[in-house]
Parts: structure tokens; sequence; C-alpha cells
């Protein structure tokens, strides 16, 4: 009886670490519970145990119930590679990355969602997402597609979605400057301990080619009260044009995109130094982004660009034009 009990007591612990974690990543009400598992599972299975798995994001995906806060277990053993982009319109459904990385930061996220070139001409990402209410935890998104239309790692257009210690790579199209790791026309959306972009790749000479786009893209989207905190953005720079966060218009930014303890991280290696970290292509008329104090750009000389309706925190007795510059030894 006393070794039930001891087993019984070890996966209750068990449980409770994995609702805990759950909790903290923002997931606080539960549905049906499906795993993903590509070397070993199999979409002829039910996905309700790590047994039992599917073996594909699709087959999970067209599993769950929309607005049912159903949970989405996927596996780090190997890449879920996508032939063709995940379009999700489904609301309030939670996929968490099995990297046992929990409250770290995005960078090396071991459960990789990637897609090299997608069989389908119109597909813009790995991944699109539309629904509301979504999160997604501890995932690399990881793009080298080479199709003209796929210019973007993911493409966000949805409302009250959290990405939590997730990471946004997309290692082609250096030369293109409408290209980014994510478009973000994403209404309430929050950015926590991510990693953006690379720092080993460079980015081509006379590109702007941001880590981040707002540009309005999505049909009837744009970047809305967003927030961003914990998280860095990594550049290797080709060109001082070379940017971190960038919108071509005058509307890309809805009210507010609050940016909080950030950082913008040049490469000392590239070819150049960013003439600047966060611009825009018009002064907003909408909206103003904001970046506190604990912002940080190394390498950038400097963090945003004056008259767009961007707001920078300086520290005691500094500038604007000097806010979050590192300063070297």
């Amino acid at each position: 009886m006393k070794r039930f009990r001891d087993s019984e007591t070890a996966l209750q612990q068990g449980a409770k670490i994995i609702m805990d974690d759950l909790e903290n990543a923002g997931v606080n009400t539960f549905g049906n519970v499906y795993w993903v598992d590509p070397t070993n599972g199999n979409d002829d299975n039910n996905g309700q145990t790590k047994d039992s798995a599917f073996a594909t994001i699709t087959k999970a995906e067209a599993t769950v119930v929309s607005g049912n806060h159903d949970i989405v277990f996927l596996s780090a053993n190997a890449a879920h590679a996508q032939t063709k982009m995940l379009t999700l319109t489904k609301s309030r459904v939670h996929w968490v990355g099995l990297g046992g990385r929990g409250g770290s930061l995005g960078l090396g996220a071991r459960t990789r969602i990637t897609m090299g070139d997608s069989t389908v001409a119109a597909d813009i990402a790995v991944m699109q997402n539309t629904g509301v209410g979504r999160t997604f935890t501890g995932i690399k998104f990881d793009s080298s597609s080479t199709v003209a239309a796929s210019l973007f790692g993911i493409a966000e257009g949805g409302e009250y979605t959290i990405y939590k210690g997730c990471e946004f790579y997309k290692s082609s199209d250096l030369d293109e400057t409408t290209a980014a790791e994510v478009l973000n026309n994403g209404d309430s959306t929050q950015w926590i301990d991510c990693y953006f972009g690379s720092t080993a790749i460079i980015i081509a000479d006379n590109k702007i080619r941001p880590c981040m786009s707002l540009t309005a893209t999505l049909s009837g989207k744009t970047c809305r009260d967003n927030f961003m905190s914990g998280c860095v953005m990594g550049r290797k720079a080709g060109g001082t044009e070379a940017t971190f966060i960038y919108g071509t218009n005058a509307t890309d930014v809805e009210r507010m995109f609050v940016i909080e303890n950030t950082k913008f991280i040049n490469n000392p290696l590239s070819a150049a130094t960013p003439a600047v970290a966060v611009s825009f292509g018009a002064a907003q008329t909408e909206g103003a982004v904001t970046l506190d104090n604990r912002c940080l750009v190394t390498d950038v000389s400097v963090m945003a660009t004056t008259g767009q309706n961007i707001f920078v925190d300086p520290p005691d007795g500094a500038t604007y034009a000097l806010a979050g510059l590192g300063q070297a030894s």
C-alpha cells in the first residue's frame, strides 16, 4: 500500500507542476488535453495521452473545440515540420511546448514548429493566428521558406493572444525589406520573455528587414493595445537601415504598444551599426509606442526616431536621444 501511495503522490505532484506552469502562462481554465508527437504519434490515435498522441499539429487543431480552453502539448523530441501554413481560427486554445524550459527566455526553445518552402504559394508564414484568447508557451517558430509570399515567421492577427517563452526565427529573405520574423497585426497581444531574430545571420545592406513588422497587412487587422516585456531582439546588420521594430504606415499602431525591459542587440561583429531600433515610415496618428527606461540598445545609434509618436523614458539627466544606449567600457 505504501508503494501505491508513493506512486499516487508522485503523479499528483507531477500534475501539480504542469498545472502551475500552465497557470503561470495564463492558462487558468482547462478543457480537453491532447498530445502531439511527430516521432511516435499517429493521427489515427485519440491524442488524449502521450502514449496515444497525434502525429501532427494539424490533426490536433482539427480536434480541439473553439472556446473550450483545450490544451495541446507539443513534444520536444523532433521538429513539428509543416509543409503549409498553420491557419488558426479557433479561439481559447492553448499550445504548450514540452521542452522543459519553464521560466526561461524563448531562445533555444526545443519544441520547434518548422517550415521549409511551403507547398501553397499564397502562404505568408509558418502560422497565421486570427483566433481569440489563444496562448503559446515554450515554442520556437522557425521558417526557411523562400516562397515569394512567405515573408514572415508567424503572422499574428488574433485578439488577446499571449506568447510566453517563445522564439521567432526566419533564416530566409534576409534581403527583403518587408520580411520579418513576426508580422504583428494583433489586438491586445502580449509578448512575454520571447526572443526574436538572430545575431548570427546578416541582414543585407540597405534593407530594413525588422524582427517585428507592425505594417497593417492582414485584412482588417492592426497592432492595437499590445504589451511586450522581458524580450530580446537580435540582429546582425549589413547596413545602417536594419532595424528591430518597424511599421510602414501612419496608422500601424492603434491606441498603444507598450514595451518594457526589452533589449535590442546588434552583434558588434556586424558590418554596420543600425541607425535606430524602433521606427516607422510615417509619424503615428492613431496610437503611440512607449519604451520604459529598462529597455536597452547595444551597438545601435538611438533607441527610437523622433517626431513619430514614440515615447521613451530616459534615466534622470538623460535626453531622448541617449535613452537606453548601452555604454561600452
